[in-house]
């Protein structure tokens, strides 16, 4: 599973402020530990960023790539700012990627161009006009719609597009959960080299804190198996990690085989792999979701 760091955001109090003072220490400090931690990306995000957002963002890739050799993906809404990044943004290492471009026509329209002419990756974010979409098939049908429009009339690259099918939590959109998994699935076959990304810790916000982990660590094993090629993740999370980089197999394969509809036996199992057990069915649907379901 291929990692983008989601720690250098400005809505952070320490970033955000670091941000504001240009006090390049705590973004530095942050660009380092994840980059040590073992992430293959940076998403650098500065939300909105109205007021100066080209300076700010050329300011912050610059002292990032002072400490780190990671490609970047440019994480903000500002069309300027993100025109200005690309600039300046180094592609030794691999390319900046959009992040991100939804399937409305005035985002397509400013946004892949840029991509183009810069020679940089998008993140293809399945939001269209109408919003989120309902289920796996409409998030198919504004798939191909970006897929085509950014191919077809701008001529990039279909290794250089990410599908965002768009995690939201599990507390209150279990269908949107379901659909974003059953989407992953048809990736390849719409754009076999086509990439695919998620924000996976979306499943769990609003989820109590001691719930989360196990419901991001399970469903970004669901979604790896579904052919989900990277994750939008805190990479200082060393359970999220362990998964990510092929460890603890023995828990991946337990998900694997109920994922497969294989019969598993809760009886015959230890306490943890029990927990996960239950995560499976709730993220399935089998159980309802409580904030109690592991006790139940």
């Amino acid at each position: 599973m291929i990692i983008i760091g989601e720690r250098i955001n400005v809505m952070t109090k320490v970033l955000g402020n670091a941000m504001k003072t240009r006090d390049k220490k705590p973004i530095q400090d942050m660009a380092i530990k994840e980059t040590e931690a073992g992430a293959n990306y940076l998403d650098l995000n500065l939300g909105p960023a109205r007021r100066g957002g080209p300076e700010l963002i050329k300011w912050v890739i610059e002292i990032v790539e002072e400490v780190s050799d990671l490609p970047l993906f440019l994480d903000t809404t500002n069309v300027e700012a993100i025109e200005a990044g690309l600039q300046i943004a180094s592609h030794d290492h691999g390319k900046p990627v959009i992040n991100s471009v939804s399937c409305r026509p005035e985002r397509m329209e400013a946004l892949l161009p840029l991509a183009k002419k810069y020679d940089a990756g998008i993140v293809a974010l399945l939001l269209g006009v109408d919003g989120i979409p309902r289920d796996a098939s409409e998030r198919g049908v504004l798939a191909a719609e970006i897929f085509h429009k950014a191919t077809a009339e701008y001529g990039i690259a279909e290794e250089d597009i990410w599908f965002d099918p768009i995690v939201l939590p599990i507390n209150v959109q279990l269908q949107q959960v379901q659909a974003c998994y059953e989407f992953t699935e048809q990736i390849p076959y719409m754009a076999p080299n086509g990439k695919s990304t998620c924000g996976v810790s979306n499943v769990s916000n609003g989820s109590p804190t001691h719930l989360r982990p196990i419901l991001n660590q399970t469903y970004m094993i669901m979604l790896q198996k579904q052919g989900m090629y990277s994750c939008i993740m805190d990479p200082l999370d060393e359970g999220m990690m362990e998964f990510a980089k092929g460890g603890r197999q023995e828990i991946v394969q337990l998900i694997y085989k109920m994922l497969d509809g294989e019969e598993v036996n809760p009886n015959d199992l230890s306490p943890e792999e029990l927990k996960f057990y239950k995560t499976v069915k709730v993220l399935r649907g089998d159980i309802l979701y409580s904030d109690s379901w592991l006790e139940v």
